[in-house]
């Protein structure tokens, strides 16, 4: 009878752990789904069929309809008996609640005032629209010739808000948005013909026919002429005419409407953390300086006589550092990668299938972009994850610190780490497609550390450049939280990272506009790289001879990416399960 009722309460038990799952995965794809009908391009980047294909809809009755929908979610998470879920459904849990979260407090706060940043938005982003269409076939033309045509209506959506946004004073700082109206306007065309837009017509698939080419052609030049150059130039115009002249005049998020608790909402959702800005700016500091004492010992080694500031000098105008040609930057940025591909080997037992290329970061944003990006590949399509590297102005883009870039934006960081979360097929979509600054961008770092294992750096010059890229992230630490919390000019920001590394003046200025424009954003990288390396220093100390990089980097990737706090836990187990083998 005693064996009865334990079976009977064994069963019982396990039916509600299925069904608390059950229903946890059904909240997850009542929110998928939602996504996709939220975002048309979204949808279709997955791979789904879209009737009518338009930019997502940004009137209030939409932004109020998302709101209402997140705040049930956030309702229905609370109904979840979290106690009954399984180890990953646990973790799933997690994530989805801070990712709804997200949405509840960007409504709060109305963020979706503010579109843009210093050195893209809304309306740089579009012009990579196209880069999510296979354009095999004529049904694919007039998809994207739909999508175009919805430009000017979204440009409309998006100047309403910004309007609402400089009544209430949530705007982005005049000081760092001159430019932007003439960013804007550069994508106006005069002649259809040389639009970005237009890219996809000067080809067309063999098998069309000339009446078909011929009529979406004379439709491309309809659209340009019409949605979208009038679309940028109203925008322009808006931006020149209204958004600048009323843009606050205050510098820090702390300044803005409810910014003190604005800013301390960025900095929980950017590092996945509970921490202050005042631990981290004191954290920055105590990098910088350990940071600084490697600096000095290779200026040393090199046997440069003079002060810091004079050898900086020396790193940003001497010839010797810097490419001659765009050619012979991207040339030497590809070595590199491929330099790195063939010793993953040593550091990963489990590699992405989808491959990557090197390419310039395209011209018409080049100018005011950052120095690299990793972008990733769209479903479906058959393209391959790209590192951009930027080759505007290339006396301002110096050679000593490519090893580290790519390193940080190929392999083995972005593209290996987002290609193999799009690859673990047993998690749920909102996780295989979610970032997480803090666990990416922390990834991104350790990686440019990582290549001292595996002989790169080997350059005292390129040791530098490594380290500049870390001193560079350490005062993000410091100046993000000077600025948003401490009322920091932005001069004293400029300052203080052109007094700490070798970047460029031109990288440090647009580097500074960019943490202005995005608060705590930038203190996700050295965040992120401080607690996966104290991570891995705890494993090596409990596991000793017994401790596998490779594998150890595998426990690090395996869930995807995941909140700071739940890689503690996962390698925390991790180091447990492993001792407990033994």
């Amino acid at each position: 009878m005693k064996i009865i009722l334990v079976f009977i309460i064994l069963c019982s038990s396990l039916a509600a752990y299925s069904s608390e799952n059950d229903r946890l995965s059904a909240i997850f794809e009542k929110e998928w789904q939602f996504r996709l009908v939220s975002n048309p391009m979204f949808s279709r980047s997955m791979g789904n069929e879209v009737e009518t294909l338009s930019l997502s809809d940004m009137s209030s009755e939409a932004l109020q309809k998302s709101a209402d929908f997140y705040a049930d979610l956030a309702e229905q998470l609370r109904a979840i008996n979290f106690d009954a879920l399984s180890k990953r459904q646990k973790i799933n849990f997690r994530i989805f609640k801070d990712q709804v979260q997200a949405q509840l407090s960007s409504s709060e706060f109305g963020m979706e005032q503010i579109p843009f940043n210093s050195d893209s938005g809304f309306y740089s982003g579009f012009t990579r629209a196209q880069n999510n269409f296979t354009f095999k076939h004529k049904q694919d033309y007039l998809d994207y010739l739909q999508l175009l045509s919805s430009w000017e209506v979204h440009v409309n959506q998006q100047i309403k808000l910004m309007k609402t946004g400089l009544d209430r004073g949530f705007t982005q700082p005049r000081e760092i948005i001159g430019n932007i109206p003439g960013r804007v306007r550069s994508f106006v065309s005069s002649d259809a013909k040389n639009s970005v837009f237009y890219k996809p017509f000067n080809k067309f698939p063999k098998h069309l026919s000339e009446q078909d080419r011929q009529q979406l052609t004379a439709r491309a030049l309809e659209v340009i002429d019409n949605s979208i150059n009038s679309g940028y130039t109203k925008l322009a115009d808006f931006f020149e005419q209204e958004y600048l002249p009323n843009a606050r005049k205050t510098l820090g998020a702390s300044e803005l409407p409810n910014g003190a608790s604005f800013y301390q909402d960025q900095i929980r959702h950017y590092t996945t953390l509970n921490l202050t800005a005042q631990n981290i700016h004191q954290t920055g500091l105590d990098e910088v300086k350990r940071i600084r004492a490697e600096m000095d010992e290779i200026i040393k080694q090199v046997g440069f006589k003079g002060e810091f500031s004079e050898f900086l000098e020396f790193l940003r105008t001497d010839p010797q550092f810097y490419a001659k040609t765009e050619q012979e930057l991207l040339m030497y940025a590809s070595f590199i990668a491929k330099k790195m591909d063939a010793k993953l080997p040593r550091l990963f037992n489990h590699l992405p299938r989808l491959p990557y290329g090197v390419a310039p970061v395209p011209e018409k944003i080049a100018p005011t972009y950052t120095t690299g990006r990793y972008v990733s590949a769209p479903k479906g399509s058959t393209e391959p994850g790209y590192y951009w590297v930027n080759t505007y102005g290339l006396n301002k883009r110096p050679l000593y610190v490519l090893e580290a870039l790519t390193l940080h934006e190929a392999v083995p960081g972005h593209h290996l780490q987002i290609s193999l979360n799009q690859e673990l097929g047993d998690l749920p979509p909102f996780r295989q497609y979610s970032y997480l600054s803090a666990f990416g961008e922390g990834w991104g770092l350790y990686s440019e550390w990582l290549g001292l294992e595996v002989g790169f750096y080997d350059d005292p010059y390129s040791n530098f450049g490594r380290l500049t890229y870390e001193m560079w992230r350490a005062v993000r630490l410091v100046v993000d939280t000077g600025i948003h919390a401490m009322g920091w000019t932005r001069q004293e920001a400029i300052d203080f990272l052109a007094s700490n590394t070798a970047l460029s003046m031109h990288n440090v200025k647009t580097e500074i506009d960019r943490y202005i424009s995005w608060p705590a954003q930038a203190l996700s990288y050295k965040i992120g790289e401080l607690t996966i390396k104290r991570l891995r220093k705890e494993s090596e100390q409990a596991l000793g001879k017994d401790f596998d990089i490779r594998e150890f980097h595998n426990v690090v990737l395996s869930q995807g990416s995941v909140p700071l706090s739940v890689l503690v836990e996962q390698v925390q187990d991790y180091i447990k399960d492993k001792t407990r083998a033994d």
